[in-house]
């Protein structure tokens, strides 16, 4: 089983460093909030991976394989990012322009968690990924049995939840030399990325509808 968790590491590794919205939300939360925070984002979007892999694994793969579906998942993913872009954008980055970072309740801090399982969630991208994890367990490594399985997809999993969390830690080290300014330019950059993520989601969701 050795070979199995090592091939599981190596796909986790190719996941962790695809540069997507994901990555630049658990960055802005890290340096604004500190490393904890930027962790439940992270925990947060594995159990979006976790909900796919499940899934995929019990075969609903082709259904989310279906143009129909990554249409409708085109449009639901790219209008969330897009309002939260415009979030980001209009209040967020002018609420820490003028300073106000408010402390955080545990109920404020869930709402974390659930900003990364959507942005991780709703992109068409996650489950196309996944698809093609299962697709090369089966076929390229010839896995099996569910233990097979088991083995490779939990270590998959726990090798993009340490680099999330890894990222996160590297971002709270910033926090020390962030600026009140910075933190607005932060957010207004992460607003504009998922503005352009949420439109290119919406523009491709579009041409899957005219082909």
């Amino acid at each position: 089983m050795i070979d199995v968790a090592f091939n599981g590491i190596k796909i986790g590794l190719v996941l962790a460093f695809l540069i997507g919205p994901v990555f630049f939300t658990i960055l802005q939360a890290s340096i604004e909030r500190g490393v904890g925070v930027g962790a439940l984002v992270a925990v947060g979007v594995s159990l979006s991976d976790i909900v796919y892999v499940v899934i995929c694994y019990f075969g609903f793969s082709s259904i989310m394989a279906e143009p129909g579906i990554q249409v409708y998942m085109g449009y639901g993913g790219g209008f969330i990012l897009i309002a939260l872009g415009f979030y980001y954008l209009l209040v967020k980055s002018r609420r820490t322009a003028q300073g106000q970072v408010g402390k955080l309740g545990d109920r404020k801090k869930f709402r974390y968690v659930i900003k990364g399982f959507l942005i991780n969630g709703m992109s068409p991208m996650v489950p196309v990924f996944w698809i093609g994890a299962v697709s090369l367990a089966t076929i390229d490594f010839g896995y099996t049995s569910s233990t097979q399985f088991a083995v490779f997809f939990t270590f998959v999993l726990i090798t993009v939840l340490a680099t999330d969390i890894a990222k996160a830690y590297l971002s709270g080290k910033l926090r020390s030399i962030i600026t009140s300014r910075s933190l607005m330019i932060i957010n207004f950059v992460l607003g504009i990325i998922l503005v352009v993520f949420g439109g290119r989601l919406i523009y491709l969701a579009r041409l899957m509808t005219l082909s």
